[in-house]
């Protein structure tokens, strides 16, 4: 493994820990600031559209700038967006840290992905991409329990700093492991915009968007689940979060190592599987060691589909990936928002805390009927090219006999 993929990986744990620690200093942050408890969730929803928003501006702002140096300025925007949540005067200044932090994510692991990519043989690429993810998933089982338990007893600004510290390591591991990757022709905006009209690309990104948003219509509203219907201890939402995490890891890994061997076979796989475990949740969720198996598995199935849609839309946007790259990150985060707000609407509704899981296997359903019909497409294009291609060689075939034929005749 190169140790440059590590560095990359250091960078993804502190980005993870960041983005999900937040959720469990809630209370913390708000009698900090004497505002609501949702009012401080405004800090979860800002850095969600920060990642959205941040992914193509970020990534076409550093078109110009070589990939590792790029790497290493988001890293600075990460540190300092942590900074200064955790100095922040007021809850206005640390919104917009929040937001500036975000600003760094969807660019990082667009950027990272292409380079990871790079950095190995074609047939490891998925595997590589894996291996940064890990960190980010590895954040969920680590860097958010040690995030929260730094802000429970140290106060929740010694979190942030803390995060910004891991950035300051995540720097200067990319500025002494990460090669410098020389700036081509791919890297310029008009060619990153034109494959944008690839349908493909197009398509992979709503995988993206339904598939990962799946786990999110669940994952969102586990904990009222997990206390209201199956029955565990409000204390137990940590570790089944943790243990969701470790999914999380597990089929990030295994997503990554088979996504190398049969990409669409994987998603097919994942997805289906993902479907299948998210409308069992809705009965599962009444036994507790059923609901506990199931919360890995959600995990497990749904990070195993990260790895193979990253890939899948590198090859499809190969001739200029950085934008594309970056936009599916931030099709994940547009997944989540959207599921969470359609598993919420079910709630309000009136049809209980389980009905977000029909949501979600609704999404991956869908989800993998654009993987068949991305197949289905990319097959119908070979055929017709293969058959292009064999038109041709046949006029030229004719068009030799012919010129054979002229001249004997000029002989005759």
């Amino acid at each position: 493994m190169p140790l440059a993929l590590l560095a990359l990986a250091i960078g993804a744990f502190g980005i993870g820990t960041t983005e999900f620690v937040v959720m469990g200093l809630l209370p913390q942050i708000g009698d900090s600031f004497g505002v609501s408890v949702p009012t401080a969730g405004l800090l979860v929803t800002g850095y969600a559209l920060g990642v959205v928003a941040g992914a193509p501006l970020m990534t076409v702002l550093g078109t110009r700038i070589p990939r590792k140096r790029m790497l290493m300025l988001l890293m600075g925007l990460f540190i300092v967006g942590n900074t200064v949540s955790a100095l922040a005067p007021a809850f206005g200044v640390m919104l917009v840290g929040r937001i500036v932090a975000s600003m760094a994510h969807g660019a990082f692991f667009g950027i990272g992905s292409v380079v990871a990519a790079d950095l190995v043989a074609p047939q490891k690429k998925a595997g590589a991409i894996a291996m940064m993810f890990t960190g980010l998933t590895v954040a969920n089982v680590v860097g958010v329990p040690l995030g929260t338990l730094v802000g429970q007893h140290l106060g929740w600004r010694a979190t942030f700093l803390f995060i910004a510290g891991l950035g300051v390591i995540g720097l200067i591991g990319v500025a002494r492991l990460v090669p410098d990757q020389s700036r081509s022709a791919e890297v310029r905006l008009r060619h990153e915009l034109a494959v944008l009209r690839n349908p493909q690309v197009l398509l992979a990104m709503a995988m993206t968007v339904l598939g990962f948003g799946g786990v999110f219509a669940a994952i969102t509203y586990v904990a009222p689940m997990m206390t209201g219907v199956a029955g565990f201890a409000d204390g137990s939402v940590t570790w089944l979060m943790a243990l969701f995490g470790l999914g999380m890891v597990v089929g990030n890994l295994v997503g990554g190592r088979y996504a190398d061997r049969s990409l669409m076979r994987m998603l097919y796989v994942a997805l289906g599987a993902l479907a299948v475990v998210l409308a069992l949740f809705t009965v599962t969720a009444h036994d507790k060691v059923a609901a506990t198996v199931t919360v890995f598995l959600i995990g497990a199935l749904g990070f195993a589909t990260v790895p193979p849609l990253q890939k899948r839309v590198l090859d499809q946007a190969a001739g200029a990936p950085t934008l594309a790259s970056a936009l599916n990150i931030g099709a994940f985060n547009l997944g989540n928002a959207l599921a969470a707000w359609v598993g919420g609407l079910v709630i309000s509704a009136g049809l209980g805390y389980t009905a977000p899981n029909w949501v979600g296997a609704a999404f991956a359903v869908a989800a993998l009927g654009l993987a068949v019909l991305s197949s289905a497409l990319e097959r119908r294009t070979a055929r017709a090219a293969e058959e292009a291609d064999a038109e041709a060689e046949t006029d030229a075939a004719g068009a030799a006999g012919s010129d054979r034929l002229a001249g004997s005749s000029l002989f005759a």
